[in-house]
């Protein structure tokens, strides 16, 4: 029978979705399923690895029976994840040692701070492109191996293996044969060296890691292991594309060539542009990162993220009860012709690009007797376009010129209110494609160009294919009033 699919998993922060792609670049089928967020205490967030393995578990055999395929019919697996996430578990049983702790985790501020006051930061953001906040992986391991009973003494002893959760997966795929990660996701730990493309021992040193626990670093497509000792799928399939979820966002919407942008909303909201085949030092407040390697040549990006994007829309639902659905607050904001003077700052978990302020909260400024829920839920939208707006204004500082197009993706962007908000606060083009699962689709890409089902990338850029394009209206007075009480309120947060 003929490998003609891709079996893609799409490891996210609140939930896994499986897609199976075709060679066509189809989706023909899809699983998905959530799992519990863990609040220890005020600006924790841990996951469980096993509640993580058991959605991949349970949802593999369902996308493969809504695609009416067997896994015998599968060329290769794919795996893209929330990036920064970070799981420390036992080389003997695979067993994690503690919850992961998860990207938006503020837990180690006082190890970020107490890093910058010693001096480390230039040394930092040199060699890995990244600020010292407690976004990123490093951090999060020191405070495992520092806090968990025996952590650091087995980790020491070679008995403990470090990962984001591509690694975990990888590894839990592959029966625990291989340790690896691939360079987007290693680019993101404080631990990897832009200019090296290795692990930094002085990185380490510094923050107390033993380099015993790290994964070996893989290009992105390619043999990078296979499937053993699984109960849901056969034992031999290649598992040949592994990306962090931004990174394999970029790649699905095909911005492969040098300033070719997109913007992913989830659960927040992420900007990555490719900068081709040398890093780029951000000096106005943005990240430099792998975007990918492909048969050892490098592709870098600037990033700028948003930790707060479609999570805002989700606490007006949850933690306020304003709408039932999320996809509620387009009609709700559209009810109204403007916010009435409110601004929202959704800051609920710090600030990220181009303002690193782990520390900030979120504010919601200009409440009258007037204001109404449809304010509020249109202030949202606007808060979620406005953060951007912080992070494009750096992109372009950086790259020493405007971009002209933006592509969007992940699920918010299918809300039309908030794309044309988008592109009238940029002042540039927001185009939407009709595949806007694109992160999936990206480490569906790479599996697939790493068993030859695809020849190169120009063969996925023909897949790519456009919906919408949001062109931005004149700037008028109250757009541009609109931005001065941002600017106003942001440094209230």
């Amino acid at each position: 029978m003929t490998r003609r699919h891709v079996l893609a998993i799409d490891q996210g922060t609140t939930g896994t979705t499986v897609l199976v792609v075709n060679h066509d670049g189809q989706i023909v089928g899809r699983g998905y399923s959530e799992f519990p967020q863990h609040y220890p205490q005020p600006g924790w967030v841990e996951h469980d690895p096993e509640d993580i393995w058991g959605t991949v578990e349970r949802i593999v055999p369902a996308a493969l029976l809504d695609a009416n395929i067997t896994a015998a019919e599968v060329a290769a697996i794919g795996i893209t994840n929330q990036r920064e996430t970070t799981v420390l578990w036992r080389r003997g049983d695979g067993r994690p040692l503690h919850r992961a702790i998860v990207w938006q985790c503020r837990r180690t501020t006082e190890i970020c701070a107490s890093l910058k006051e010693e001096g480390h930061e230039a040394l930092f953001r040199a060699r890995t492109g990244l600020v010292l906040d407690p976004y990123f992986s490093g951090t999060k391991l020191r405070w495992l191996l520092d806090h968990v009973d025996g952590a650091r003494t087995a980790a020491e002893a070679g008995d403990l293996a470090f990962g984001t959760i591509d690694t975990f997966l990888l590894w839990r795929l592959t029966g625990g044969a291989v340790h690896g990660t691939d360079p987007s996701n290693a680019s993101r730990t404080l631990l990897f060296n832009l200019h090296t493309l290795d692990w930094d021992p002085d990185l380490a040193g510094i923050l107390g890691v033993p380099e015993s626990v790290l994964p070996e670093v893989l290009d992105n497509s390619g043999p990078l292991g296979e499937t053993r000792g699984l109960g849901f799928l056969p034992d031999g399939i290649p598992v040949a594309g592994m990306a962090g979820d931004q990174q394999a966002a970029l790649f699905g919407q095909a911005c492969f060539e040098e300033g070719e942008a997109k913007c992913t909303f989830g659960t927040g909201a992420f900007l990555l542009v490719n900068t081709g085949h040398r890093p780029v030092a951000s000096s106005a407040g943005l990240l430099t990162t792998v975007g990918w390697r492909l048969r050892g040549k490098t592709t870098y990006a600037l990033e700028g993220s948003a930790f707060i994007a479609g999570a805002a829309v989700q606490w007006l639902r949850d933690g306020l009860g304003l709408i039932s659905n999320a996809s509620q607050i387009e009609a709700l904001a559209a009810s109204v012709p403007d916010s009435g003077g409110l601004v929202f700052v959704p800051a609920l978990t710090g600030l990220g690009a181009p303002h690193w302020r782990p520390e900030a909260r979120g504010v919601i400024h200009g409440i009258s007797r007037g204001t109404t829920a449809a304010h509020l839920a249109r202030a949202t939208l606007e808060g979620i376009a406005l953060q951007n707006v912080d992070i494009l204004r750096a992109m372009e500082k950086d790259l020493g010129g405007p971009l002209r197009d933006l592509k969007v993706d992940g699920g918010a962007c299918a809300n039309d209110l908030l794309m044309q908000l988008q592109a009238d606060l940029l002042g540039c083009a927001v185009t939407r494609p009709v595949q806007i699962e694109t992160t999936g689709m990206g480490s569906a890409y790479l599996a697939g160009l790493g068993v030859g089902l695809w020849e190169s990338p120009d063969e996925i850029r023909a897949r790519w294919v456009k919906d919408s394009t949001f062109a931005p209206r004149v700037h008028d007075d109250e757009t541009r009033a609109l931005l001065k009480r941002w600017k106003a309120t942001i440094s209230k947060a």
